[in-house]
């Protein structure tokens, strides 16, 4: 059989849908899989009951979808930091994530949390950028334990200078995964917030292959795929030779368009790019 690639959308584009409404939506598109926001779900993820969460998952199963994992983390509730000196606050906060990987885990198997939150991880509070990535290090390995136990995998996403001061590149990404050891911590790839590596994508994706369990496809400017310049070909086309064997997840920032345009101008622009490919 031939190679094919696994493609799901983030759901917050859908975000004033009924859950059933957008997840038939991104079925009939032609995606597999969802990629969920937690806040889209509840202002506190904590708070959603086991019976919603039963059916939230029968919802994507009916629909015929596949569930992919979280993003956005920390959006809500608010007032969250992973990397405060404020240790009650960076404990509630960890907490908070030890929640979410729950909340995964009950969602659907094999499910993956991309931890950007940039704003809820920059250094503050009068640290220094290295010791709040220390701190960073030190919580993902305090939940590595729980989420291998839940069959959740955590990835380190690397974040632009823009965004953030804690993780900036895949190399450091890699580093941390490393550093930690455990199969429930990994990183992925996202095409806008590699704005500033300096080293060709493709060439990246080649030297973190090993540790790269996910992937973002996005415009540089966060528009979705087809709106901008950005060529997804070479990526894809390692992604492919290497046989990637996870979700290429469509994750755009502006919503103007419509969830279903963006849905659907997405999936052919990138269907037609993977096309081009060399056999």
């Amino acid at each position: 059989m031939s190679y094919r690639f696994r493609q799901a959308m983030c759901n917050e584009a859908f975000n004033r849908w009924p859950f059933a409404d957008a997840c038939q939506a991104m079925r009939k598109a032609g995606y597999e899989g969802i990629e969920i926001a937690p806040f889209t779900l509840a202002e506190d993820p904590a708070t959603i009951t086991a019976a919603q969460r039963r059916e939230y998952r029968n919802t994507m199963e009916s629909a015929g979808l596949k569930f992919v994992g979280l993003h956005w983390l920390m959006i809500s509730p608010k007032g969250l930091h992973v990397t405060t000196p404020d240790i009650a606050l960076r404990e509630k906060s960890w907490t908070h994530i030890r929640s979410l990987i729950d909340l995964c885990a009950d969602l659907g198997p094999g499910g993956i949390m991309v931890f950007g939150s940039p704003a809820q991880r920059a250094a503050t509070g009068g640290s220094t950028p290295a010791e709040a990535t220390r701190r960073y290090i030190d919580g993902l390995a305090s939940v590595a334990p729980h989420a291998l136990e839940r069959g959740v995998t955590a990835l380190v996403e690397a974040l632009p200078r823009g965004q953030c001061d804690v993780v900036l590149t895949l190399q450091e990404a890699a580093g941390i995964v490393r550093e930690i050891g455990s199969p429930a911590i990994r990183t992925m790839f996202d095409t806008h917030n590699a704005v500033d590596e300096v080293e060709p994508h493709a060439a990246l994706v080649e030297k973190y292959f090993d540790v790269i369990r996910h992937v973002h496809v996005n415009e540089m400017d966060g528009g979705y795929p087809g709106t901008g310049n950005y060529d997804f070909r070479p990526v894809l086309e390692k992604l492919r030779r290497r046989g990637y064997g996870g979700w290429v997840s469509l994750e755009a920032f502006d919503f103007k368009p419509g969830a279903e345009k963006i849905a659907n101008d997405s999936l052919r622009y990138l269907e037609a790019r993977i096309s081009e490919l060399p056999s």
